[in-house]
């Protein structure tokens, strides 16, 4: 009798199960494509196959994560653009760098033109390579000032957040230094690893194990705090040094069109309420990349990432990097 009741029990399961799948407004009927703007390895192209794996698996259709890397992330968000908006293309990324294209003038696109699906919470750290000459940030600071040349940080150009991030330092300090690009945050990161270059200034995420592997040295964390990591230490926060510099989160997740159909929103505002949210592929992957989980949408993800668009617009403005001014698009200055 325990026997039977335990299969009834189990067959009542798999079929709430079933019915919960099949309650999804939007029943994709062919694969949906996520293009990562960035190469592989990087923070996007990261998180984005974690949220890809349980998208695929609470609509039981595939999801096929595309990297097609260019402009600082600009080519990748474009093709996303301009694809059908019929809801089976999405992109992704740092909201930081979709809310500036538009200052930039890489690519004709606002924050407000698309659904935000936030997952997890990211930070940039000022991390050199262990035989560089630079020991501090007094030291980076000095050398901007007395010989721009010699300051080399490797970023993944003007709109990535490492590119961001040096021209927040930039501001801060005055002087001048010189940005060498990669095509992603993962090839930034290991050309300061292998002397490429002197510098980075990319996201944690990106850096975490090299730092582990002492393969770089963190100087400085671009957040308010200390912040203390697991086989790291304590990374002190910038503004210890510098404490007028621009700094803040930065926000990942992925991008759906807002003019795409409203059954494949809706179905998508469903599967991060729930299977997002009780994610705990999501939450080993923060662990072992040191991020935070922040699973949000709609309003409330607009709400976290506008103000730290701001923070970038105006450093990549007041770095003389914008073709568009930001209030002249709605971005006012912090």
């Amino acid at each position: 009798m325990l026997r039977l009741l335990m299969l009834s029990a189990a067959a009542v399961i798999g079929l709430t199960g079933a019915a919960s799948a099949q309650n999804y407004s939007w029943k994709p009927t062919k694969p949906i494509r996520i293009i990562v703007p960035w190469g592989a390895g990087g923070s996007t192209d990261q998180l984005v196959r974690v949220l890809a794996a349980e998208i695929e698996g609470a609509l039981g259709q595939t999801v096929v994560v595309v990297n097609q890397a260019g402009g600082a992330g600009a080519v990748g968000t474009k093709a996303a653009l301009d694809a059908p908006h019929d809801g089976y293309t999405w992109t992704g990324g740092a909201t930081k760098d979709l809310g500036t294209y538009i200052v930039t003038g890489a690519v004709e696109t606002q924050l407000k033109d698309w659904e935000l699906y936030l997952g997890t919470v990211n930070y940039t750290v000022l991390s050199v390579n262990p035989n560089s000459k630079f020991k501090s940030i007094a030291d980076i600071t000095k050398a901007m000032k007395d010989a721009p040349a010699t300051v080399t940080i490797a970023t993944g150009g003007i709109n990535s957040a490492g590119g961001a991030s040096s021209e927040a330092l930039k501001a801060a300090v005055g002087g001048d230094y010189k940005m060498v690009t990669y095509d992603g945050g993962n090839p930034a990161v290991q050309a300061a690893v292998s002397g490429e270059a002197q510098i980075t200034t990319q996201l944690i995420a990106e850096q975490y194990q090299m730092l582990r592997a002492k393969k770089l040295v963190p100087l400085a964390a671009y957040t308010n705090e200390d912040v203390t990591l697991d086989g790291i230490g304590t990374i002190p926060s910038i503004k210890k040094a510098l404490p007028n510099i621009a700094a803040g989160p930065v926000h990942f997740g992925i991008w759906v069109p807002k003019d795409a159909p409203k059954e494949v929103i809706a179905t998508m505002n469903q599967v991060w309420d729930s299977k997002i949210k009780a994610s705990d592929r999501l939450k080993k992957y923060a662990e072992s990349a040191g991020l935070t989980v922040l699973v949000t949408r709609g309003d409330e993800a607009y709400k976290a990432a506008f103000p730290v668009v701001q923070i970038n617009a105006w450093a990549i403005h007041d770095g003389g990097k914008s073709k568009v001014s930001p209030d002249k698009v709605g971005i006012p200055k912090p």
